[in-house]
């Protein structure tokens, strides 16, 4: 029950009663004290009336006078003359004197617990004014510890009834709570609960029904979780089942064209014209449909594996990339160049680098082919602080906005037409497994260009 949210506030609201309850008791109780003595200044000055009314009272009347009025002595000032009304031996010295004409709250609560905190019996002086201007001034001597009884009294009793105002509105509190909020609460976690066994089931999407204004929130805040989570399950799903499909359709596929490919030199030896015209498109359309169908296979497969860091020359990796793609150019007016420090070395996995660097020069350099004109791709890097900075920069068209828009989505940010759109994403997600990150630092009708950041880290 402790570790419940009812129970908790059932012992939190307990307390803060309790804590007003001794902040009103502390008052009162002050309060009670100096009625206690005003009462007893009131019976003293109607014995002294008495006395006054008749001088020939016998010691004994005057005796049970004073122990009605619950004093010793009483002293009246009466036309500026002080007279001693009503006398009886004291018992002891008189050990403190308090003067209720005056008196400030502070005054009245530090005396009042002073003397509930003195368990000995003391003669006290009270000096106060008399009822209905009956002199100007009224002194009696009494014993406190009768004052100190009935303020021990009267503090249980409010005590007492302060526990009990304490208990019953925890209970009636912890009742609301349980109905208003603990059992909504559990309905909704009850709700995610159900939801979350079969989270692809739309029917178990909570409906909001609570009357309380912030778990209306939470319900349809929770609703708009659950729609969002359930659409993306099933589209999951749906792209599983579809990429299944097409990994098998690319692996047949590319058997096929493989077989295919074989053939093509043999046609490129004939002697027939239209044969000769159309030879290099036939071999171009199937190689992109091999290279398609390998991308597609490569990117289907659970996930690249990890790195294999080592220390390598960046620059003699970017020559090899550079000497690669000067094969591929043939006829295209397409210049490469590198700018990398002979001396850099960068800590990453070199295979892994040499896919990164080869899968962005080709992309460069196949849409500066479709341009048909001059162009030039660089390869630069440099060190920083603290990561390793590589850049692939073209003076191609620049990409379209489509395909900025998913340009490291697969199967969506291709730009070239044929293309897979599985470059980038294979790219960026063989970057991020360096710890670095791919982005697109410009690109505009002047050219385009890509940066490699990669951290640095601790160098072995």
């Amino acid at each position: 029950m402790l570790n419940s949210l009812s129970g908790r506030f059932l012992i939190l609201t307990v307390i803060f009663v309790m804590l007003a309850e001794v902040l009103i008791f502390v008052p009162s109780i002050a309060r009670f004290r100096e009625d206690y003595l005003l009462a007893r200044l009131e019976r003293a000055q109607i014995a002294s009336l008495a006395l006054l009314a008749d001088d020939m009272l016998s010691e004994d009347l005057e005796k049970e006078l004073l122990q009605n009025a619950g004093v010793y002595n009483v002293v009246l000032r009466r036309d500026q003359i002080r007279q001693l009304v009503l006398n009886s031996p004291l018992p002891d010295m008189v050990a403190s004197t308090y003067d209720l004409r005056e008196a400030m709250a502070f005054d009245l609560v530090r005396d009042a617990m002073l003397r509930l905190a003195d368990p000995e019996p003391r003669v006290i002086r009270v000096i106060g004014v008399p009822s209905l201007d009956a002199g100007q001034l009224i002194e009696v001597t009494m014993d406190s510890g009768p004052l100190r009884t009935a303020m021990i009294d009267y503090g249980l009793r409010i005590l007492w009834l302060s526990a009990l105002i304490s208990i019953v509105t925890a209970v009636m509190l912890f009742l609301a709570v349980r109905v208003l909020l603990v059992k909504p609460i559990k309905g909704v976690v009850g709700q995610m609960q159900n939801y979350a066994a079969a989270p692809e089931d739309a029917r178990r999407i909570i409906t909001p029904s609570a009357t309380v204004r912030e778990l209306r929130e939470a319900e349809d805040a929770l609703k708009a979780l659950e729609t969002q989570l359930t659409q993306s399950l099933k589209q999951k799903e749906r792209l599983a089942q579809l990429g299944g499909a097409v990994a098998r359709v690319s692996h047949d596929l590319r058997n096929i064209l493989t077989s295919a490919q074989l053939f093509t030199d043999r046609i490129e030896m004939s002697e027939d014209p239209a044969v000769k015209r159309m030879a290099p498109k036939l071999v171009n359309s199937i190689t992109r449909a091999v290279s398609l169908c390998e991308n597609t296979l490569a990117f289907g497969r659970a996930e690249e594996p990890a790195p294999t860091l080592t220390l390598f020359n960046l620059s003699e990796l970017t020559n090899e990339v550079l000497e690669a793609e000067r094969l591929a150019i043939g006829d295209d007016d397409i210049s490469l160049s590198e700018d990398v420090p002979a001396s850099l070395m960068l800590r990453g996995d070199p295979e892994q680098i040499y896919r990164v660097l080869s899968n962005l020069v080709r992309n460069a350099r196949q849409a500066l082919a479709a341009t048909g004109q001059h162009g030039e791709i660089s390869v630069a890097a440099t060190t920083e602080e603290d990561d390793w900075v590589i850049t692939v920069t073209d003076t191609g068209p620049g990409l379209p906005p489509k395909a900025r828009e998913h340009l490291f989505q697969p199967f969506q940010g291709g730009v070239r037409k044929g293309g897979s759109g599985l470059g980038l994403a294979i790219v960026a997600e063989l970057v991020k497994g360096h710890g670095g990150t791919l982005s697109l630092r410009r690109t505009d009708e002047t050219g385009t260009c890509f940066e490699v950041r990669m951290p640095m880290g601790q160098m072995i």
